[in-house]
């Protein structure tokens, strides 16, 4: 059996940017949670996608949380989600004791189909807020999805999660909405280990997430808090690894493409194989390679016979409307994330793949279509 591929595993620089804001930090006994790193690394965030301000935090799951907040959703809001996506985008949701909605996808780019968004809001005029995904590194129909939520006066909230690096005409995801979101989770293109940033062109509510983030402590010499706070900051450890891994973005980026290239050059011809679609106006980081079945070889197959040779692919992910603690909640669609998610698989996208890694993923899977 050969060596262990992975799916997408952390990568630090060859140039070692992160061990010198590592040691920058225990040099100057600033290991908690603030600091230098800290500050500069959403210095950096905010900069590189185009936004005014950004605030730290110990996730991305809570940076969704603080925007559902910071936009005045609470106790029985109607929150629109995208359905095909991770359950971090969702449960924020629920803990501001929310209602989410949950909105199918379409096939053009597999996130958050904007007429099944438009009729969502006709039905649930009240909304207050859409929480839009860039699902795999790959841009949402920003230019509809902002329109239709500025009929219908809803703040928008992008999970960018997956998609630092990732561009639509141009600009980056992220900054379309009232807030986006990103996180350095460690198998994300860029990693600290953990965490998330909160980024936004209001620089008044970045600071209120940034007051609630650090248990909303009030500004007085003794302990004093008026609001409902919580410890969200990112330690400035974790923001010295994510500042050096900044600085290969690019690299990586380019390396992530390259795979989702190679993939589709060598499979895209077999029958029944179609890849995550490229639109237009989209530059996608590409953070994992993700293809649909519709023929004899099922998504199990693939994962099945990679796994006898080392290699780690997953599932498309399980849309929310499908979860069982969903199983409640309102889905307006024709089930296209649930066909999606049923024919996907992701292909391992991990950036030290070398071209015989490539190849040996590629071999195992074409040697299903012989069969």
């Amino acid at each position: 059996m050969g060596k262990r591929i992975y799916l997408a595993s952390p990568h630090m620089s060859e140039e070692g940017h992160e061990i010198k804001y590592v040691k920058e930090a225990f040099d100057t006994n600033w290991i908690a949670p603030l600091g230098k790193n800290v500050d500069e690394f959403e210095k950096s965030i905010a900069q590189k996608v185009g936004c005014k301000a950004a605030v730290a935090l110990s996730t991305g799951t809570s940076a969704i949380h603080l925007a559902l907040k910071a936009v005045g959703v609470g106790e029985g809001d109607i929150v629109m989600c995208q359905s095909l996506t991770f359950s971090a985008t969702a449960n924020p949701i629920i803990y501001q004791n929310a209602k989410p909605v949950y909105i199918d996808s379409d096939y053009r780019t597999w996130n958050m189909d904007p007429d099944m968004l438009e009729e969502a809001l006709k039905k649930y005029p009240n909304a207050k807020a859409v929480i839009v995904v860039h699902l795999y590194g790959f841009s949402a129909d920003l230019d509809r999805i902002v329109q239709i939520c500025k009929k219908y006066n809803v703040a928008l909230i992008e999970d960018a999660a997956e998609a630092l690096g990732t561009y639509y005409k141009g600009k980056h995801v992220g900054s379309f909405g009232e807030f986006g979101v990103f996180s350095f989770n460690g198998n994300k293109i860029i990693t600290a280990s953990s965490g998330g940033m909160l980024v936004s062109n209001d620089e008044e509510k970045i600071a209120k997430a940034k007051f609630w983030a650090c248990q909303s402590r009030d500004a007085a010499r003794h302990y004093q808090h008026s609001e409902l706070g919580f410890n969200y900051r990112m330690s400035n450890i974790i923001a010295g690894i994510g500042r050096g891994q900044l600085k290969v973005l690019d690299e990586r980026v380019s390396k992530k493409r390259y795979i989702f290239e190679f993939y589709k050059r060598e499979l895209g011809m077999l029958e029944g194989v179609e890849f995550m679609p490229v639109n237009d106006w989209d530059e996608p980081n590409c953070w994992l390679s993700c293809m649909t079945l519709h023929g004899n070889v099922k998504p199990l197959d693939i994962m099945e016979a990679l796994e006898e040779e080392n290699i780690e692919s997953r599932p498309i992910w399980k849309p929310m409307h499908m979860q069982p603690f969903y199983a409640e909640c309102d889905f307006i669609g024709e089930d296209i994330s649930k066909r999606i998610f049923e024919s996907g698989i992701c292909l391992p996208s991990d950036t030290k793949m070398t071209d015989e890694d490539l190849n040996r993923v590629i071999k195992t899977i074409k040697g299903l279509w012989k069969k």
